[in-house]
């Protein structure tokens, strides 16, 4: 599929809404990059864009990128340095899996969605956005 197709099926309002919704409970970022070429190992094109894209410059290096590269058909899931010490591997697994899911029955709007909801999930989880005045705040580490 090309990029251009793949593009034409996604809502770029819903998409900026899906990761400002996301992003509005996290210190974390989460962007969506969908490439325009042929990708062999998407989880390195994933991680060289991600550098590329200067996320790993967040203060808190907590970014995650979903990766798409339509023509190759492929796709990943990566996070900074802080995030994924927290989640590992099996958090990112997990995440590109349920989007595998929606991808293979040609849902590429609901695939984007569901991994900007998820990432948001993990993040919120793990790097909650402080509330100003709170009383009773609990850091991240607490349970």
């Amino acid at each position: 599929m090309t990029p251009k197709h793949f593009v034409s099926h996604l809502q770029h309002d819903q998409i900026v809404e899906a990761i400002r919704k996301a992003e509005s409970q996290t210190t974390g970022e989460i962007r969506v990059f969908v490439s325009p070429g042929n990708v062999a190992d998407p989880v390195a094109a994933a991680k060289k864009r991600f550098e590329k894209m200067g996320m790993h410059r967040h203060q808190h290096r907590n970014g995650v990128l979903i990766f798409v590269a339509p023509r190759s058909q492929t796709y990943a899931v990566v996070g900074d340095r802080a995030v994924h010490d927290r989640v590992g591997d099996s958090a990112w697994e997990a995440l590109a899996r349920g989007m595998g899911e929606h991808f293979s029955g040609s849902q590429y709007m609901s695939a984007i969605v569901f991994g900007i909801e998820k990432a948001g999930e993990l993040l919120a989880a793990h790097f909650p956005k402080e509330q100003s005045g709170s009383a009773d705040r609990k850091s991240s580490g607490d349970v």
